[in-house]
């Protein structure tokens, strides 16, 4: 059993899932500041908050004529059409690899293709899954279940009751957004349960205590959702029952992000402990354990922290912060029994301390196992560790490849067994399959190549930002790279979150732009979490000017080493990534001739008051406070935005159903660069939600107007003299 960061809805994070295609004298600080401070849009008085109105038949006549005239230039290129059968033939492929995931004795899958577009899911024994040819039991067939409902279904996913996993609460979105429908069904049967539990469309969650019984954190109508749209409040729900009769057993305030109780459970799937939590902010939390009788007692932990595992009897947490003695980083845990005996008395221990360019990347556990994913130094290693008793724990490495990056899969709650994925920037991504206890790893998968890497080679560089930190960063270019600036260059960025971007084979990439000769540059700035808590927080609230400068080094350090020029550099992110993008064209337009902006956050003064925007004040400050408006105006790119400054032609693009970032942020900046007199390509599907596709034909689209546009603006450039 694993857990997420549990004190937030972790609302914000696409990174590198969205787009994932990702110098020495950088502008000082007060230089940079002047420039992205210039409002030249006032902020009480903004002409295009109209375009806010997400379903507004103005709003959306606007959003039409502007995906009519982008798709007629972009579609119109003779590439588009290449590209986008090369990509959709990657994403249809039969020989993907159907990623695995443990059910009771059986493996899962949910698998989509050019039949099921929306796909299905289905399931076979794990000895079948090893075979060359498994043989799939389908359980839900989301096309048919859209058709005969006539519905524009996307599947969110299934939370089932353990240990039988029989009843599941199966997450149905319409059209790719984050709010979604809950319905109860029977995975014997495989259909819907008649008569049971059914929840309207709505974000939260919905979680089993026992058959009959269920903890709802949703919209329960006015008054139960916070200022970021997540429910604050949770009711216990019999089967029977009207919600509205439900028992409410936990509040927390409309001013924080998101409030909730969850299950703690053992191996076996027996509730061992509830713990109910506030999310202060987006990093901030209170926590409680939960009597009985539903009363509460404060637990002793730190704000900041993600609850990991629950192992051995361990209760398995990172700390974010220093604390008590520990470092932030640290994982940590504490003794269960002994916290339920004594919830303010229990005390904590270490299990494992980073180093100073180390990173835990992520946590599972087996039957009695718990595994760490590390980074260190930006290169994968992972570790099983035992419980030895009186706090005690022993460690192997197992025995994976070097220089990849390792990701843990699924892993079983009936043995040790679990699935660990490899890859990098040329290797195609494997599916290993290995045992924690013997600590043996079997390759089950491979996933054939889907571009042509003999020719290419990957290496790590470092520049230096403004401050003299080091950033490193990856560049995957030709072999045979002429070091004169003419070649073509697209630069990747996320920068908040503590979201680490770490080498992955991309095969669209590879087929769209590495394989045409072009290079792809991974910024690992600040903001992320490639290094721990640290290199986040180090470009958090006031100091996010750091994460812009160590960009635009790398940028510069890119250039310097003739690599490209400001003619052949490009840049691309999505989400904060997408903010990331619109601060470097704003405050150095000079450095690039192209600029994907995908589903962005742009006008940082009205984040706070758009759909999940007041939850992330905690990464970047609050607009409201002067102070901290005043740190966040330095880099607001839509407030930037000014006459007389040569930005590279921008394509913008988002979705309608996008209901976490606002696809206003995106409509906004296209709006005020045409109203400047800048040339902009604008597109937003109205499916997709935060991924901006829906389904595998979207996708396949989206990609093929990025490289489509990219390929426009790098490599039909005249060459730099």
């Amino acid at each position: 059993m694993s857990f997420r960061r549990l004190s937030l809805p972790l609302a914000l994070i696409l990174s590198a899932a969205c787009a994932r295609t990702q110098i020495s004298s950088p502008m000082p600080v007060s230089q940079a500041a002047q420039v992205a401070a210039t409002p030249v849009v006032p902020v009480a008085d903004d002409p295009h908050q109209w375009l806010e109105d997400v379903e507004g038949e103005q709003a959306l006549a606007w959003v039409r004529e502007r995906n009519t005239r982008s798709l007629g230039t972009l579609q119109a290129d003779p590439r588009y059409q290449r590209f986008y059968d090369n990509a959709l033939t990657i994403l249809e492929a039969s020989d993907r690899i159907a990623f695995p995931a443990f059910r009771g004795t059986a493996i899962e899958n949910f698998w989509r293709d050019a039949t099921h577009v929306r796909g299905i899911w289905r399931t076979t024994t794990l000895a079948s899954y090893r075979s060359a040819n498994p043989a799939w039991t389908t359980i839900l067939d989301v096309d048919s279940l859209a058709k005969a409902e006539g519905a524009n279904w996307v599947y969110r996913g299934a939370n089932c009751l353990p240990p039988a996993d029989r009843r599941c609460l199966i997450n149905l979105s319409d059209g790719g957004k984050d709010a979604s429908v809950i319905r109860e069904f029977d995975r014997e049967t495989r259909t819907f349960v008649t008569g049971g539990f059914v929840f309207p469309e709505s974000k939260g969650s919905v979680g089993w205590l026992d058959d009959n019984t269920v903890l709802v954190s949703r919209d329960f109508g006015p008054g139960t959702l916070t200022t970021s749209g997540y429910p604050f409040t949770t009711r216990v729900l019999s089967r029977g029952q009207r919600v509205e009769d439900a028992r409410e057993v936990y509040r927390g305030t409309p001013s924080d992000v998101s409030a909730g109780v969850f299950a703690l459970r053992d191996a076996d799937g027996a509730v061992q402990a509830m713990i109910a939590f506030r999310g202060i902010n987006f990093y901030d939390s209170e926590y409680s354990l939960v009597q009985s009788d539903w009363t509460r007692v404060s637990l002793p932990v730190p704000s900041r922290l993600s609850i990991r595992s629950l192992v051995s009897g361990q209760l398995v947490f990172s700390t974010e912060s220093d604390w008590r003695g520990f470092t932030k980083g640290d994982l940590l845990a504490f003794d269960l029994a002994e916290l339920k005996a004594n919830p303010t008395g229990a005390t904590p221990y270490r299990i494992l301390h980073p180093g100073p360019r180390d990173a835990i990347q992520g946590t599972s556990s087996t039957r009695n196992r718990l595994i760490v994913s590390m980074t260190e130094n930006v290169k994968g290693a992972v570790y099983s560790y035992q419980y030895a008793g009186n706090r005690n724990w022993s460690r192997v490495k197992l025995p994976l490849p070097d220089n990849s990056t390792l990701g843990i899969g699924s892993s079983s709650r009936l043995s040790d067994d679990l699935f660990f994925t490899a890859s990098n920037y040329l290797t195609p991504n494997s599916l290993m399959l290995g045992n924690a206890a013997a600590a043996t790893i079997e390759k089950v998968r491979s996933m054939p190549e889907r571009f042509d890497a003999s020719n290419l080679l990957v290496e790590q560089f470092e520049a230096t930002s403004a401050d003299g930190t080091k950033i490193p960063y990856f560049v995957t270019r030709p072999k045979t790279l002429v070091l004169d600036g003419n070649n073509p260059t697209v630069l990747y960025g996320y920068g908040g979150y503590q979201i680490s971007l770490l080498p992955g084979y991309s095969p669209t990439l590879g087929k769209l732009w590495l394989e045409g000769g072009g290079v792809y540059v991974v910024a690992n700035t600040r903001g992320g979490g490639e290094f721990g808590p640290s290199w986040h927080q180090a470009a958090q609230g006031q100091h996010r000017q750091r994460a812009h400068e160590d960009f635009i080094a790398v940028a510069r350090d890119l250039i310097a080493r003739k690599i490209t020029s400001p003619r052949r550099l490009g840049i691309m992110g999505g989400s904060q990534g997408g903010l990331f993008m619109g601060v470097a064209m704003t405050q150095h337009p000079e450095l690039f001739n192209a600029a994907v902006i995908q589903v962005p956050l742009f006008d940082m003064m009205r984040f706070h008051k758009l759909l999940a925007g007041a939850s992330w004040i905690a990464e970047y400050g609050n607009p409201d406070i002067p102070e901290q408006r005043a740190w966040i105006m330095e880099y607001s790119p839509y407030q930037a935005l000014a006459a007389g400054r040569k930005y590279p032609e921008a394509f913008i693009h988002t979705s309608t159903k996008d209901d976490r970032v606002h696809p206003g942020h995106a409509r906004k900046a296209a709006a005020r660069l045409e109203e400047l007199g800048y040339p902009v390509l604008f597109y937003e599907n109205t499916d997709g939600g935060h991924s901006a596709a829906a389904n595998l034909r979207e996708s396949a689209r989206r990609a093929a107007l990025e490289y489509t546009y990219l390929s426009r603006k790098l490599r039909d450039a005249s060459p730099t003299p």
